[in-house]
């Protein structure tokens, strides 16, 4: 029994039950004002509805599709640009500056923005997602490839290999690793950037809902739709870390 009391987890999962009875029993005895705090009970009852009448499962399609294209996107014009401006001089000198100003730019206030160029469907979320990852994503292989071992690029070079050599046989297995490192935080920008999107405006999408439940004051709802949404990335979470793992193996 000791044994299993040392797990990280099931001591993570104690101190949770601990909390629901506790917020359950302080919500029975009418400490909380249940419409501002509504009982863990009321807000298990609220998820069950969503996915018992079926009305959740549109929304999350949208916002995945919204959140997984603007990744794939994002991940894919990062890792170009960002290659191609550690390896070329001149395209640093025009990107860098631009990714900065991005960088510190808090880029969610772009969404009303994208919302007038693209409309409220499903191609400005997938935009404002894509912006929040490509930035991360190209200053992750534009450092990672910076930080590659000079004396290991000169070899290469010496031994008469060219830049398309060093791209594919040294910074790409360098980078790949720091890539995959900043995966997971790259899946929760994504997932940001498609449900701040619906939040601004949409038809659809857990955004959307978040939306109305704000507008009707149902606090049940919108943290029953905070557990799916939190649920569901860390299921894209535990796949990519399965995925770093497999392709990294290299590195052990």
């Amino acid at each position: 029994m000791g044994r299993v009391f040392d797990r990280p987890l099931t001591r993570q999962l104690i101190g949770l039950a601990v909390l629901l009875i506790v917020w359950q029993l302080a919500a029975n005895a009418g400490w909380l004002n249940p419409l501002y705090m509504p009982s863990p009970l009321r807000i298990w009852a609220a998820l069950m509805q969503l996915f018992g009448t079926g009305t959740i499962w549109p929304h999350l399609a949208a916002t995945f599709a919204a959140a997984l294209g603007g990744l794939a996107i994002g991940v894919i014009v990062g890792v170009i640009l960002g290659a191609a401006a550690a390896i070329l001089p001149v395209i640093a000198e025009l990107l860098e500056p631009v990714m900065i100003l991005l960088n510190a730019v808090p880029r969610v206030v772009l969404a009303p923005l994208f919302v007038i160029w693209l409309g409220i469907g499903l191609a400005s979320k997938v935009a404002l997602s894509f912006m929040l990852v490509a930035v991360l994503i190209f200053f992750t292989v534009y450092t990672g490839i910076r930080q590659v071992d000079r004396k290991l690029v000169e070899r290469v070079i010496t031994l008469g290999g060219g830049r398309g050599t060093l791209l594919r046989e040294v910074y790409m297995p360098s980078v790949t690793a720091w890539v995959l490192g900043n995966l997971k935080v790259a899946v929760g920008f994504a997932f940001t950037g498609a449900v701040v999107g619906e939040f601004v405006a949409a038809t659809k999408g857990l955004g959307y809902l978040l939306s109305f439940a704000q507008s009707t004051y149902n606090a049940a709802l919108m943290l029953a739709l905070v557990l799916v949404i939190m649920a569901f990335v860390l299921v894209i979470f535990a796949c990519s870390e399965w995925l770093e793992k497999r392709l990294t193996r290299w590195r052990g």
